[in-house]
């Protein structure tokens, strides 16, 4: 009974042989070969990877779905890939099986390759409205909310500052003829006429600070 190791010589010779002139057929060492499926411009294309371990064939080879080659395969179609060859490994245990399961991939491709795509998907246009998007100035937002000041005329600035001390402060009985005028609308005649008395002679006393 031959050997595993007796057994891959005689299965590399073969498969040589068989894939001679086969571009898609390629030998990467003594226990590791590859084969790919469809046009590299098919978006359907894949390739499959196949690895021989010392056991081999009374194991089954390692599959690899994962190479670079394969990157935009869906993982869902690896997956039914890489079990479709699994469950026919199972059934050539001890027997050399490599070109079995090339073969066998080619018999099914349409079948398993049915939920990838034909092209890669589209990406939609992003909208150049959304790079457009205004970035508030909080600074000038606050300032346009500011309450605008009520701008006097010259006349009414003059009678504010003649109210004052000249120095921002409001001199004494200032508002004393306001209040003598709301005295006579809600007061007596003797609390108006008392209230205007008290005023004069206030005035008098702004008037003239030096007199005693």
């Amino acid at each position: 009974m031959s050997t595993p190791l007796e057994q891959q010589t005689d299965e590399r010779e073969a498969l040589q042989s068989i894939y001679e002139g086969d571009t898609n057929f390629k030998e990467i060492n003594l226990t590791t070969y590859q084969y790919k499926y469809g046009e590299e411009d098919n978006y359907k294309s894949f390739l499959v990877e196949l690895q021989w371990g010392d056991n081999y064939p009374d194991e089954a080879p390692t599959i690899n779905m994962n190479t670079f080659y394969n990157r935009n395969l869906l993982p869902a179609v690896k997956e039914e890939i890489q079990t479709a060859l699994t469950n026919e490994a199972s059934q050539w245990l001890g027997c050399g099986m490599t070109y079995t399961l090339f073969e066998c991939l080619k018999d099914n491709l349409e079948q398993l390759t049915a939920g990838q795509p034909e092209s890669a998907p589209a990406i939609a246009a992003v909208d150049d409205g959304v790079a457009a998007i205004k970035i508030s100035d909080t600074d000038a937002d606050a300032k346009r909310k500011e309450p605008k000041k009520e701008q006097l005329t010259k006349a009414q600035k003059r009678r504010q500052w003649e109210r004052t001390d000249h120095k921002g402060e409001r001199a004494r009985g200032w508002d004393w003829v306001d209040i003598v005028k709301h005295l006579s609308q809600t007061g007596s005649k003797e609390d108006a006429a008392a209230a205007l008395t008290d005023s004069s002679a206030a005035a008098a006393q702004v008037l003239h600070p030096l007199n005693t």
